[in-house]
């Protein structure tokens, strides 16, 4: 009964209209049918099989080709190489009436709306395999009615231009059956290790099993469903009338061995620049995905593979990483840019399984960006404002109204210079400058360095990365881009340009350049910057015969009576690149952090990082003068100081 209310409520919803709304309603329908007639009409699908045979291409940043968006497009096969049992089990599973209907099925069409009244929401397609080419091929995914009826006028269109075979082998060439393989020749060769054309029964029938949730399904991570599910596609075949039941019980039996040996080089390179290049795209030139992944494009992009590679080497390495306090492991990531581009050299978006278009920490991650945010927020406006590198700035235990911070470690030494307070990274003294020169200069500053800021973050807490949401990777990245640039902050970019079937397609913008500052400020936080590798915070980075410049960043386990850190990040630079790791926790809590700060963490990993990808840089030096700080004069050596200076003098 209460299904039956439930069917019959949402009836009412859907159908209780007066005279008038019904009369507009019409027209709207009326519209928007004239409207997706116009589309239909207007969709190239003669030219259909032609887009979905090319691949998307990307190139690095000197034009070699990089990785694929969608290498099974090369590895397209004809349906005559397609055993018979394949085709009749996908037909079977996905759309039993195929050779029947004529692009849409009202059957299935009916049982999908029944169903999807019951439940109040959109939870079944019903759509047919031709209605599904097309949504992969010139539609985007999402579930709607308006996007069903767009499916149903294509799938008419296409079915009067193709045969049934030539749909079902568009579709088969295009379908995604999880770990990374589009299409069914990448599947044989991925989950079987062999051409298409020797499937067995078994495997066509686990692979055609696949296809409607490829990443449960996938018989790498789970082998038991994706036999239960070979299984139900086999009794399908069965009720269908392709084979016999007995030929259906043999098929059951079969041992199931799984051999990659999926060929394509490029096909899954580079994942998360990959996943970059493909969320770029989307944005900056208006495509879809179904787009990048069916149509074939070549994209030019700022990838230096040389470094891509030796950034991905060193994730490979778990034991660079620090564990939780529990023994968990840390999560991580990192991005490289060209600071005289602005332009990606590289990035892995987190540590541990990739997940296509999955959620990426160095571009996508908020949190709290710790001291990395100083030079950004006090000492850049504080050099502005006439301050110096040898300027004694205040650091002793104080207050500023509420706010009351404190010198990791609980050191204070009553004065130092600002040198030496970003040298070591002090907190007092940069809160105590950033007061000095009055707060909006500091949040103008971090406006010009590109830092996303809210509201709330208007306290001199800002001084020391104390944010409402924060930054990720990439913000700091390029922001420190304006310090080897000059004081020019370059706004980052994956992609140089994007050729389509019918030529370039122009970008809806172009990155920008900003002037932070002026060169000689520039110039005097790049002279800090390398002292806080030489001798600071960061000195763990030190590389021998390479001048890097950089700083460190920490926050604190917001949780009472509990020491460590909750995030460890540093950005360091030379005058080729500019780098931003981070490691922490998901979810902080009693059991998860990490207790060691970043000179102990993400110093040594950048360090590790940079001697990866040493060889693919320039090797280009600062040409800035080193800090003189005053130094106390020298007390005068008494007689036995001076008779073993005399002694040491002679060897």
């Amino acid at each position: 009964m209460n299904a039956i209310s439930k069917f019959i409520k949402n009836l009412w919803k859907k159908f209780h209209l007066t005279q008038i709304t019904i009369l507009v309603v019409s027209v709207m329908i009326l519209g928007g049918l004239g409207f997706i007639v116009f589309f239909m009409k207007s969709a190239d699908v003669e030219t259909l099989k032609k887009g979905l045979s090319q691949s998307t291409v990307l190139y690095d940043v000197n034009g070699n080709k990089a990785s694929k968006l969608s290498a099974n497009r090369s590895d397209s096969v004809p349906i005559e190489r397609m055993p018979k049992h394949l085709q009749d089990a996908v037909v079977a599973i996905e759309d039993h009436r195929f050779y029947e209907h004529s692009g849409f099925d009202m059957k299935g069409m009916g049982r999908a709306f029944i169903k999807n009244t019951f439940s109040g929401d959109v939870v079944q397609g019903g759509s047919t395999i031709t209605q599904q080419l097309t949504k992969n091929a010139l539609l985007s995914p999402e579930q709607t009615y308006k996007r069903k009826v767009e499916e149903l006028f294509l799938a008419i269109e296409i079915e009067k231009v193709y045969k049934k075979k030539e749909i079902l082998e568009m579709y088969l060439n295009t379908i995604y059956f999880g770990s990374g393989a589009w299409g069914v020749q990448n599947a044989s060769k991925k989950y079987f290790g062999k051409d298409v054309s020797e499937l067995t029964l078994s495997q066509s029938a686990m692979l055609a099993g696949i296809i409607k949730a490829p990443s449960v399904l996938d018989p790498y991570k789970n082998l038991g469903k994706a036999m239960a599910r070979r299984n139900v596609v086999l009794d399908q075949m069965v009720k269908y009338g392709y084979i016999t039941s007995e030929e259906a019980e043999s098929a059951k039996n079969k041992r199931v061995f799984l051999d990659d040996e999926s060929s394509d080089p490029l096909k899954g390179k580079y994942p998360y620049y990959a996943d970059a290049v493909i969320n770029e795209a989307i944005n900056r030139y208006g495509l879809t995905q179904n787009d990048l992944l069916t149509k074939g494009y070549e994209i030019y992009t700022a990838m230096d593979q040389g470094v891509q590679e030796g950034l991905e080497r060193v994730y490979e390495k778990d034991w660079l990483f620090p564990n939780s306090v529990n023994g968990d492991p840390s999560q991580s990531a990192a991005i490289l840019l060209n600071p005289k581009t602005g332009g990606v050299m590289a990035i892995v978006g987190k540590r541990g399984e990739h997940v296509f278009r999955g959620f990426n920490y160095a571009t996508q991650m908020r949190t709290s960006p710790g001291s990395t945010l100083k030079p950004l927020a006090v000492y850049t406006p504080a050099l502005e404002a006439g301050y110096e590198p040898t300027s004694m700035l205040k650091d002793e235990p104080m207050t500023f109204g509420d706010y009351e911070p404190a010198n990791y470690g609980g050191t204070y030494h009553g004065e130092v210079s600002m040198n030496k307070a970003l040298e070591k990274s002090l907190n007092i003294p940069a809160v105590w400058l950033l007061d000095e020169i009055g707060l909006s200069k500091g949040m103008d500053a971090l406006e010009r360095f590109g830092i996303p800021l809210e509201e709330k973050d208007k306290s001199l807490a800002i001084a020391l990365g104390g944010m409402t949401k924060g930054v990720a990777p990439l913000h700091i990245a390029q922001a420190y881009t304006a310090f080897p640039n000059g004081g020019v902050r370059k706004e980052h970019f994956f992609i140089q340009k994007i050729i389509g079937p019918e030529g370039e397609i122009k970008p809806q913008w172009t990155p920008k350049e900003t002037k932070v500052t002026t060169k000689e400020v520039a110039d005097e936080v790049n002279a800090m910057l390398l002292n806080v590798v030489k001798k600071g915070s960061g000195k763990k980075a030190k590389i021998p015969g390479l001048e890097l410049a950089g700083k460190t960043g920490s926050t604190q386990v917001p949780i009472e009576g509990i020491k460590g850190t909750k995030d460890q990040w540093f950005v360091g630079y030379t005058p080729d690149v500019v780098g931003t790791v981070w490691i922490g926790v998901e979810k902080v809590d009693e059991h998860h952090y990490l207790t060691k700060n970043s000179s102990d963490g993400a110093v040594p990993l950048f360090k590790e990082i940079m001697q990866e990808i040493r060889p693919d840089l320039d090797g280009t030096s600062f040409d800035v003068e080193s800090i003189e700080e005053k130094k106390e004069p020298e007390k005068e050596k008494n007689w036995f100081e001076k008779a073993i200076d005399q002694w040491s003098e002679l060897f």
